[in-house]
């Protein structure tokens, strides 16, 4: 099921021992936009000092209630690495972090966490450990590591879900809007979609955007440009963001723009995107 990044805002973070804190942003890898980590506010129990908090170590949670349970412990959040979320986050910075809590780096292998598809494939003890499968991710990360030293002046890569709030979108001919919201996988913790609100061209309207389908991506300018016509958007099934996003309405999008969707391994319909 798909999730809007602005409903898991102000989540409750439980560790195994008491409440963290809430959740107030998420950082995103701008290569395969996964996210990587929530941005915790604690409170007043760590003097208002803000903690990143990895889905590799979220329990199933509690979509009623609002809560993230984590399998770790207040201490162990109390001592991980200082980073200053204000900030952009490094390489080096999340190695530390990682290092910390003993996980694998997630760029180790080639699937979305690892070599695998979802976050807790790569927390130890997970039952996959062991198998082939699990060699090769301890392969690719011990590969990781051996790049350490040239990986950690890498320019951060890690971006703020709430800053890309309000990003322009550029179509082909022409603008269509500005980001709205972004729609995550909420069992590979992949975003899916960006939400676009058209008002200030097309009034009352909010359409899709897949990362898949993005031609370039001005981090500095705060602009976003595919390689769509005003038409083919306009022309696209409408999304309402107070229903569920259901995999027909979803296949229903991805053939309209004659894309293959993320849940497939096929090649692009042949259907011509500018013809919409």
């Amino acid at each position: 099921m798909l999730r809007s990044m602005k409903s898991l805002e102000d989540y409750a973070i439980g560790a195994t021992d008491g409440t963290v804190g809430q959740v107030k942003d998420f950082y995103f890898d701008d290569q395969t936009w996964v996210v990587r980590y929530l941005v915790v506010d604690t409170g007043t129990w760590l003097a208002n000092r803000s903690v990143l908090i990895s889905p590799i170590v979220i329990n199933q949670p509690d979509w009623i209630k609002k809560n993230f349970s984590v399998s770790i412990t207040k201490a162990q959040v109390k001592d991980s690495p200082a980073i200053d979320t204000q900030k952009p986050v490094s390489r080096q910075h999340e190695m530390d972090h990682l290092a910390y809590y003993g996980f694998q780096y997630y760029w180790g292998g080639g699937g979305l966490w690892g070599a695998g598809m979802y976050p807790n494939e790569i927390l130890p003890g997970y039952e996959g450990y062991g198998s082939p499968a699990a060699e090769r991710a301890e392969e690719d990360n011990a590969y990781a590591r051996s790049q350490e030293s040239r990986q950690r002046d890498d320019d951060p890569h890690l971006r703020s879900c709430n800053a890309v709030v309000g990003y322009h979108i550029h179509a082909s001919d022409g603008d269509i809007g500005h980001v709205w919201g972004l729609l995550m996988d909420e069992e590979t913790w992949a975003i899916r979609y960006l939400v676009v609100d058209t008002s200030n061209w097309w009034l009352g309207h909010k359409v899709l955007i897949a990362p898949p389908w993005i031609k370039d991506l001005n981090w500095v300018d705060g602009t976003v440009s595919v390689n769509l016509t005003r038409q083919a958007v306009k022309d696209a099934p409408a999304y309402d963001a107070a229903m569920d996003l259901n995999r027909t309405q979803e296949r229903g999008l991805h053939e309209h723009y004659g894309q293959a969707g993320y849940w497939s391994d096929g090649v692009k319909m042949e259907t011509d995107i500018n013809r919409k």
